[in-house]
């Protein structure tokens, strides 16, 4: 296989797909030669529309090559225009950034920040390779941004983060925007904010997204907790209700029957589809994860093994134990339900039921229609009296559908 027809190949299906839309991107995609940064992959598997992880610790994926429609979903929700100056945390192969540095010209800048000193030494390789000369390479904490280089027109993270550091907002132009995949309460969202001239970030553009966190500083706590004996794992917003484990897994040990869902819902809805409505609107939301190849459930919750999740309520802390969640299924055709566990899991499968209901009844949101306002601690604004709100250690995030009632 040519590599050029390789290359081809993958940015004509880019764009046919909608994922590659401005002409500045398309030519960037045609231009970088990916697999000079996937050296030791075959042409095939370098142009293919996968992730490709590139380094482990402890078994555990610490760095990627991310997905080419995810790099381009990214390049164009950051809009980078010839002459800017911009900051990328997360180096990875040095592919995003050679994208990047032909974004911005020979009269732009292009600063890309890794925590880890091997990837940022292996980057510069690849980058050499390609014939890229107009990245600077800086092994750093990058959630400490990198000063030196700023102001910048565009900040843009390839791993997930948890928060907004001041440091980026310290950092970034007036007017620039910030461009990160934020953990949305159990979702990571590819968040596009501009900085107005308040402070407060204003979201532009989201989409769903799964990237490797942020290590360093910003490093966020495992937000699972392992259920004991039943291989499965708790996950609930930080900025919530903090369930007792040992009662949600003798809820979850308790099966109390199931309920057909009264609104249509595939796989893909239940994370960041109604997964998102559900965690923003209801103080109850959890995700189970399922962490052994089998559950020592009593029943089919979640049948696809390890790795496989669903989204619910829990019963408050202190109140009669219960569950209720979504069951899972191979086939996306077939309607899902909802099983009610433990004494107070058939109130709380009604009322995830009647969620779903208020989901689908405003036209069945996802992740592009949610608009996100991040305001950093110590600016007060006024709060919508609608919109849902996150809090998190460096800002309040306020979460709203134009158009639409959400509580």
């Amino acid at each position: 296989m040519d590599a050029s027809l390789a290359r081809a190949g993958m940015v004509d299906a880019l764009r046919d797909a909608g994922r590659v839309c401005s002409a500045a991107v398309e030519e960037a995609f045609r231009a970088v030669p990916r697999h000079l940064f996937l050296p030791g992959l075959g042409l095939a598997e370098a142009y293919a529309d996968e992730a490709v992880a590139v380094q482990f610790a402890g078994g555990v994926a610490t760095s990627s090559a991310s997905q080419p429609s995810m790099v381009a979903i990214m390049l164009e929700q950051l809009d980078v225009r010839p002459g800017q100056r911009v900051l990328e945390i997360g180096a990875g192969t040095g592919y995003n950034a050679a994208l990047l540095a032909r974004l911005v010209g020979p009269t732009g800048a292009v600063t890309s920040v890794d925590i880890d000193e091997d990837l940022i030494d292996r980057a510069a390789v690849h980058l050499a390779s390609a014939g890229v000369d107009r990245v600077e390479l800086v092994a750093g904490d990058g959630a400490l941004g990198h000063a030196p280089g700023a102001p910048y027109d565009r900040i843009v993270l390839t791993v997930g983060s948890d928060d907004v550091r001041p440091e980026w907002l310290a950092q970034l132009a007036p007017g620039g925007r910030l461009l990160l995949p934020l953990a949305v309460r159990g979702s990571q969202l590819s968040t596009a904010f501009d900085l107005g001239p308040d402070g407060v970030l204003r979201s532009h553009s989201v989409r769903s997204c799964a990237f490797i966190r942020l290590r360093g500083a910003a490093a966020s706590p495992d937000a699972n907790t392992c259920l004991d004996g039943i291989g499965v794992a708790l996950q609930v917003p930080a900025d919530g209700p903090q369930p007792d484990a040992a009662a949600v897994a003798g809820a979850l040990a308790d099966p109390r029957g199931h309920r057909d869902c009264t609104v249509p819902l595939g796989s893909v809805d239940v994370w960041d589809g109604f997964g998102l409505w559900l965690a923003l609107t209801e103080p109850g939301a959890c995700r189970l994860l399922a962490v052994e190849p089998q559950t020592a459930l009593p029943d089919d919750l979640l049948p696809l093994g390890a790795g496989s999740g669903t989204v619910g309520l829990v019963a408050a802390p202190g109140a009669v134990p219960g569950v209720a969640a979504v069951v899972l299924g191979g086939d996306d055709r077939a309607p899902l339900r909802v099983r009610a566990s433990g004494p107070s899991g058939d109130a709380l499968a009604e009322r995830l039921l009647a969620t779903l209901e208020r989901w689908g009844a405003v036209e069945r949101p996802g992740a592009p229609d949610w608009r996100f306002v991040a305001v950093p601690r110590g600016i007060d604004v006024d709060l919508p009296e609608r919109a849902a709100v996150v809090d998190k250690r460096h800002c309040r995030l306020l979460a709203d559908l134009p158009g639409r009632t959400i509580v």
